[in-house]
C-alpha cells in the first residue's frame, strides 16, 4: 500500500507557481484599483486580520494538499488563510480578466475580492491553485472593498463541499476563517447598511481561469497575450490534446463546450440555480464557480432565480441555465476566433454543446426515474408531463424524486400510491380533484413504463430503488438550513456549520438521526432574506 507523507506545516507545502512565472504580469504592485493591460495578474498582498479564528476546514481538501489535520488545527494555519502570512513558497496575486454582465460587455473585472496564494504540487504531482476569497483590496476591486462576510462565506465554503459530494464538478473550499474585523454591508442595496463579521473562504481548485480570461485580450485586441494564455491553459490544463495549434485550439474550444454541458446537467439534474452565470463566472474547466446568490429549488418552479439583480428578467432562472451556458459559450468562441480564423470549427463544437447536452440530460433523467434506458419519443413525453404534474401544486423537487423510488408499482388503490409523495407536497390540501387525477394519471403512465421494462419483481424494484437513490440525494444545503448555520455562526456557535457539513458528506445515504435536514422549506423561510433571494451583495 502506498502512504503520502503528511505535512505537519505549512512551510512544508511545495508551491510550482506557473501561472506567475509563465505569464506576464502588472508592474504596478500597488493594490489600488486600476486598468491594468498587457499583463494576466497583478501582484497583491491580503489585508491584514485583526483576530483569525479558524471556524471550518475540510478534511478532504486538507488531503487534496497531504495536510496532516494537526496543521488545520493550529493557530499557524488561521494565520496563513487569513492572509495574515504568506508561507514559505506563496505568491500572491489577483488575475486579469473581463466579461459579460446580464448579457451586456463590462470591460475589465477581474479578480476583485481574490487573492491567490500560488499553486501546491502535491505528492501525487496534482496542481491545485489557492485562493482566498474576501481578503481585501485589489486592482479589480472598481469601487469594493474587497471584503466579505460571514453569512456569503458560510454559504459559499458550504456550497463548494456539498456539490462536489454530490458529483457535481466544483470548486473545493479548504477553510472558513473568521478574520476578527467588521465589515460594512448593505445587504439589498437598500439603504440599511450594518457592519458584519468579517470571513475568508480559502478556494482550490486546480485552475481559476474564466471565459472572461480569454475574452479581456480579445476585446483589446492583444493577439499575442490571447495566444500565450491560450497556449499556457492547454499545455498545464489539457496536456492530453497535445501541444498548441491551430487543430488544437479546436479540440480545446470542443472540450470546454462538452464539460460545460456535462456541468449543467449535473445542476439541473440536483436543482441547483447559480444566480449570476455572468462569462466570468464560467471556469474553463467546466466546475461551478463562484458561489454568490445561488440557490436550490425547494418546490418546483423552472421560473424561479435566487438572485434579487435579476428579479425582473430572470435571465439566470434555472429553466435557462442551459441556453445560457451555450450564450457564454458563443463568446468565448468569439473571444478565441482570432487564433482559429474560421467560424465553422467553433460552430460544429457549439452544436457539440446541445448534442451533449440533450444526450447527458436524457441519461440523467432515465437515472432519476430509475429507468434502464432513455426512450427518446415515449420518454420525452413522459418528462414533459412530470415537469407539468410537478408544477400542480408547490411540490419539492428533492423530496419528489427521492420518494418516487418507494412507489409500490403494483398497487392499485389509489391513495396507498400516492402515500409516498405526501411528504413532498408544501399544501397536501391541494392534491386533491384535478391535481389529484392528474398526478394519479402520470404515476399510473410511469409505473406501467417500469413494468414493461423491468418487471414487478421484488429483487427488480429493489434494483430500481438503488439506482434511484444514486443520483437523487436525500440531503441538499437547503437555503434555509444554510441560514440556521449562519445566524448560529453569526452568534458565535459555529458546531451548525459543522454539523451541516457532516450531513452533506453522504448526500445520497439515510443517515438515520439526520431526518431533520430533509424537511422541506418551513413556512417561516418562504420569503425570509437568505432562503429565496440573495443580492450580489457580501
Amino acid at each position: 500500500m502506498i502512504t503520502t507523507h503528511k505535512i505537519d506545516h505549512l512551510d512544508q507545502l511545495v508551491f510550482d507557481n506557473r501561472f506567475l512565472h509563465e505569464l506576464p504580469g502588472d508592474p504596478d504592485h500597488s493594490n489600488q484599483p486600476r486598468q491594468v493591460f498587457e499583463a494576466c495578474y497583478s501582484t497583491v498582498y491580503p489585508a491584514k486580520a485583526s483576530n483569525p479564528q479558524t471556524v471550518c476546514y475540510a478534511k478532504e481538501v486538507a488531503d487534496l494538499l497531504d495536510l496532516d489535520e494537526s496543521v488545520c488545527q493550529s493557530p499557524d494555519f488561521a494565520q496563513v488563510f487569513s492572509g495574515n502570512r504568506l508561507a514559505k513558497g506563496m505568491e500572491s496575486y489577483a488575475t486579469c480578466y473581463g466579461g459579460h454582465q446580464f448579457g451586456n460587455w463590462a470591460g475589465q473585472l477581474g479578480d476583485g475580492r481574490a487573492i491567490n496564494l500560488g499553486e501546491v504540487l502535491n505528492a501525487k504531482g496534482e496542481h491545485w491553485t489557492l485562493q482566498l476569497k474576501g481578503a481585501g483590496m485589489t486592482p479589480y476591486s472598481r469601487n469594493a472593498d474587497g471584503l466579505a462576510v460571514l453569512r456569503s462565506s458560510v454559504r459559499e465554503f458550504l456550497c463548494s463541499e456539498a456539490m462536489f459530494h454530490l458529483g457535481v464538478p466544483t470548486t473545493r473550499a479548504l477553510s472558513l476563517v473568521l478574520t476578527g474585523n467588521r465589515v460594512i454591508r448593505d445587504m439589498f442595496y437598500d439603504g440599511n447598511r450594518r457592519a458584519e463579521p468579517g470571513a475568508i473562504v480559502t478556494r482550490v481548485a486546480p485552475s481559476f481561469t474564466r471565459f472572461g480570461n480569454f475574452q479581456l485580450f480579445a476585446a483589446r485586441k492583444d493577439v499575442s497575450l490571447l495566444k500565450q494564455l491560450v497556449d499556457f491553459t492547454i499545455r498545464n490544463d489539457f496536456p492530453e490534446l497535445g501541444e498548441p495549434s491551430q487543430q488544437v485550439y479546436q479540440q480545446w474550444f470542443a472540450d470546454v463546450c462538452t464539460r460545460t454541458a456535462k456541468m449543467i446537467v449535473h445542476w439541473q439534474r440536483v436543482g441547483f440555480v447559480h444566480g449570476v452565470m455572468n462569462t466570468d463566472n464560467m471556469s474553463i474547466l467546466g466546475l461551478t464557480i463562484d458561489y454568490g446568490p445561488y440557490g436550490w429549488l425547494e418546490n418546483y418552479d423552472p421560473q424561479w432565480t435566487p438572485n434579487t439583480t435579476d428579479a425582473e428578467d430572470r435571465r439566470y432562472r434555472y429553466e435557462n441555465q442551459p441556453q445560457i451556458a451555450y450564450w457564454n459559450l458563443a463568446q468565448l468562441g468569439n473571444a478565441i476566433y482570432p487564433l482559429i480564423g474560421e467560424v465553422e470549427p467553433l460552430q460544429t463544437a457549439l452544436h457539440g454543446y446541445i448534442k451533449t447536452f440533450d444526450d447527458e440530460w436524457r441519461a440523467m433523467m432515465a437515472a432519476k426515474l430509475g429507468l434502464l434506458e432513455f426512450i427518446s419519443d415515449e420518454d420525452d413525453v413522459l418528462c414533459a408531463e412530470l415537469f407539468q404534474v410537478l408544477q400542480l401544486t408547490e411540490t419539492d423537487m428533492t423530496l419528489f424524486f427521492r420518494q418516487l423510488a418507494h412507489i409500490d408499482l403494483s398497487l392499485i388503490d389509489q391513495d396507498e400510491l400516492m402515500k409516498p409523495l405526501q411528504v413532498a407536497y408544501y399544501q397536501p390540501e391541494q392534491v386533491t380533484g384535478q391535481v389529484k387525477a392528474q398526478i394519479l394519471a402520470w404515476l399510473k403512465k410511469y409505473c406501467q413504463r417500469i413494468n414493461q421494462e423491468q418487471g414487478n419483481s421484488s429483487a427488480a424494484n429493489a434494483l430500481r430503488q438503488n439506482r434511484m437513490n444514486a443520483v437523487n440525494p436525500k440531503y441538499v444545503l437547503r437555503n434555509y438550513l444554510a441560514q440556521l448555520a449562519i445566524d448560529s455562526a453569526a452568534s458565535g456557535d459555529f458546531s451548525g456549520v459543522a454539523d451541516l457539513l457532516a450531513v452533506l458528506r453522504n448526500p445520497y445515504d439515510e443517515q438515520p438521526g439526520s431526518e431533520k435536514y430533509t424537511e422541506k422549506r418551513p413556512e417561516w423561510a418562504r420569503h425570509r432574506a437568505g432562503c429565496s433571494m440573495l443580492s450580489c451583495s457580501s
